[in-house]
Formats: structure tokens, C-alpha cells, sequence
């Protein structure tokens, strides 16, 4: 029985949105059909997609319970320099509050070089644009050796969201964007399939940033794109998480430790990932340094 409720539980999504979309279209007929034979199946499809759109809800807030838990994977930073980590697995689990489209253990890292600050959230400008912050432009890494299985890079990259009236029109557009699927929630982005199975995705990747393409072979910390700001963002940022399956609609995550990471200049190296609150500290690893 348990594996039968795994298996719901991890196409809980697909099933949500067909449920969903039953019920839109059940709602709009409803308008124009007058108690006819169609308007009995209307009503008698509806009462089955509620019935599994409330079996969805009940799926995710029970589901994580069958779970089996995962040591972290040790994978290559997909960034270099100084970054801010938000949204971290290091501080709580569903790490974006969410387990859907893989991301459970996903981590945001926002660059912040001292030389450089990243403008402060709260100004007069509700959307400045993504020039503006550090990160754009900044080089994205793979984070695993293997070979691309997905590599998207033609959606645009938007301005970014700076004050409480930019996060409120966020909010507004990610409920639209998730009418969309996944795609338009992570934007441009890199899949790879690791030689274990694992998959390693970074995502909000800038337009047209992307250097590699499907069935192309790549070694962890190989340059695979740019920071950008597409997708759900509210200012460009990296996103990077590990899943057990390439379709985001069905993906577990996986939890991932950086190899060799600083949280300050003074702490020794470590494998872990940072904080809510606290820098990474990440250069590119020799391959000598990632088999030791």
C-alpha cells in the first residue's frame, strides 16, 4: 500500500492541475448548458476532480511521511565568489516551502561581492532592472558530471522585484505562471543526469546564457550558462537543486552538499550548504580536489 501511495504522491501534481482544469471548464459550461444530459456529465466530472483535487491537497501534507530519507549528494558549487544563500535546506526542509517540481532541498544563492553590494530591498523603485544586481551575467557551473538532459534559454529576463509592491505583483504573476507548468516557474535552466541516477538542475539562467545543449557530456564545475533573472525571481539569483527524475512534474529532491565551501574567510572548508543568512565562499575545485 505504501508503494501505491509513493506513487500517487509523486504524480500529485499532474493530477492536481487535470483536476483543476475539469473544473474551470466545468464552471465556464455551466454557464451555457441548462440541465440537459451534458450538463449531468459536467456536473458529475466536476464532482470527481474535486474528489481528486482534495485527495492532491491531502497527499502533500501527508505525503513527505512516506518518504524515505537520502544522505546528501557532494556535488560542485554552481557559483564562484561571495554569495547570499536563502530559501536554504541548511535552515528548513521543504527548503521553498513546497515540495513540488523537485525542490524540497533547492537552495537560492544571490551574489554578493563586497566590492559590489546588491541594492537593498525596500526602495523607491518596484522594479528596477535586473542590471542593477551583481549577479547578472555572473558564470553558473554544473554541478555534477554527466550528460544534459534539458537546456532551455529562450525566455526573457524581466526586471527584478524591489519593494513590497514589486513582491505583491510577483505573487500575482507566479500564480499565472504556474497555469504555465514548471517551465515558467524556473525559467531558463540546465538539467544533468549524473552517472548515479542523480539529476542536478540550475535554474533562472540568463536569455540565451546557455552553452550546452541535450546529449552533451559536461564535468561538474564546467561553465553551462549565466545568471539571469527569468522565471519566478524577484531578483537574479541561482537556483540549484538535485531531484531523482528529469520532469519536474514527478521529481523527489535529493538533498546536496558543496564540496569545499567557506561560510566566512576564517572558517575551515567544509561540505554542507550555507544558511539562511550566510555567505558562500566557493572557487572552482581541481579535479584532483573533487576525487580527494
Amino acid at each position: 500500500m505504501s508503494a501505491f501511495a509513493r506513487a500517487l504522491y509523486r504524480v500529485r501534481g499532474p493530477l492536481y492541475y487535470c483536476a483543476a482544469l475539469v473544473l474551470i471548464v466545468g464552471v465556464l459550461l455551466g454557464l451555457v448548458l441548462d440541465g440537459g444530459a451534458a450538463d449531468r456529465v459536467r456536473s458529475a466530472l466536476m464532482g470527481v476532480a474535486a474528489v481528486v483535487a482534495l485527495g492532491c491537497a491531502a497527499l502533500a501534507v501527508l505525503g513527505p511521511r512516506l518518504l524515505t530519507t537520502r544522505s546528501p549528494r557532494t556535488v560542485h558549487s554552481p557559483v564562484q565568489g561571495r554569495w547570499l544563500a536563502i530559501n536554504s535546506p541548511a535552515s528548513a526542509v521543504p527548503s521553498h516551502g513546497v515540495r513540488a517540481y523537485g525542490q524540497a532541498y533547492a537552495v537560492d544563492l544571490i551574489s554578493d561581492p563586497l566590492e559590489n553590494p546588491r541594492p537593498i530591498f525596500g526602495g523607491p523603485r518596484a522594479m528596477p532592472p535586473a542590471s542593477d544586481y551583481p549577479a547578472l551575467g555572473q558564470p553558473v557551473l554544473a554541478m555534477i558530471d554527466g550528460v544534459v538532459v534539458r537546456a532551455s534559454h529562450w525566455r526573457r529576463d524581466h526586471r527584478a522585484r524591489a519593494n513590497n509592491a514589486g513582491v505583491a505583483y510577483m505573487m500575482a504573476e507566479g500564480m499565472l505562471r504556474e497555469v504555465g507548468g514548471p517551465g515558467f516557474i524556473v525559467g531558463n535552466h540546465v538539467t544533468i543526469r549524473g552517472d548515479d541516477g542523480i539529476y542536478a538542475l540550475v535554474a533562472h539562467l540568463q536569455q540565451g546564457s546557455v552553452t550546452v545543449s541535450p546529449g552533451e557530456r559536461v564535468t561538474a564545475g564546467q561553465q553551462i550558462g549565466r545568471c539571469g533573472n527569468s522565471g519566478n525571481t524577484s531578483e537574479p539569483h541561482v537556483h540549484a537543486q538535485l531531484m531523482d527524475r528529469a520532469s519536474l512534474w514527478t521529481a523527489q529532491g535529493v538533498p546536496l552538499a558543496f564540496a569545499g565551501i567557506r561560510t566566512t574567510p576564517e572558517s575551515a572548508p567544509l561540505d554542507g550548504v550555507p544558511e539562511n543568512g550566510q555567505h558562500l565562499l566557493a572557487r572552482h575545485l581541481s579535479t584532483a580536489e573533487r576525487g580527494a
